[in-house]
């Protein structure tokens, strides 16, 4: 039977998201393969976690894509943006976990692109008095990363129904990004 190295690294996000200094032989255990398959596929840990955090920045990458957050009106963006992210939360999730990640100059420039992309969401809704100004874009863009992994935990926890996790999300961002009439 041949290995689906997305399945591999599928069960790898189950994994990791939740349990960051997982062994090998439970991630493998996961996979439904023997930890010498899992050596065959990525030579060792590092090349693991380097491998799902690449995977995730290219998922959150495409969401942004998809979600077109650069046009029209910033929140129906930022909704947009939910939409299209929150099927990969659990990915979000492994991605804020994981110290090891931090230390790879390629992965964080790849973050770096993904999060100024965000960044200029808000400031493109500040800018249109649709968010929060007294908040900084990027303090909202950091905001908004964590409750999407927050999702991810809570869906693989039970906490929250996979069908609820876009609703919740939103509503409870937005309840606390955007700008009440009131302020000036």
């Amino acid at each position: 039977m041949a290995t689906d190295r997305d399945s591999v690294l599928e069960a790898a996000v189950g994994v990791l998201s939740r349990r960051p200094t997982a062994h090998l032989d439970e991630i493998a255990r996961a996979a439904g393969i023997s930890r010498a398959t899992l050596h065959r596929i990525f030579p060792g840990r590092e090349a693991l976690i380097r491998e799902v955090g690449a995977r995730g920045l290219r998922k959150f990458a495409a969401a942004l894509d998809t979600a077109e957050i650069e046009s029209g009106d910033a929140q129906a963006a930022l909704r947009r943006l939910v939409d299209a992210v929150v099927p990969d939360a659990a990915l979000c999730a492994f991605l804020a976990g994981e110290n090891q990640l931090y230390d790879d100059p390629e992965i964080n420039e790849l973050w770096e692109i993904q999060d100024a992309r965000v960044r200029a969401l808000f400031l493109r809704g500040q800018q249109q008095g649709v968010f929060r100004i007294e908040l900084s874009a990027g303090w909202l863009s950091e905001a908004f990363f964590d409750l999407v992994a927050g999702v991810g935990w809570a869906v693989q926890d039970g906490r929250l129904a996979p069908r609820d996790s876009a609703y919740s999300l939103a509503e409870l961002f937005l309840g606390g990004a955007l700008r009440s009439p009131d302020q000036s």
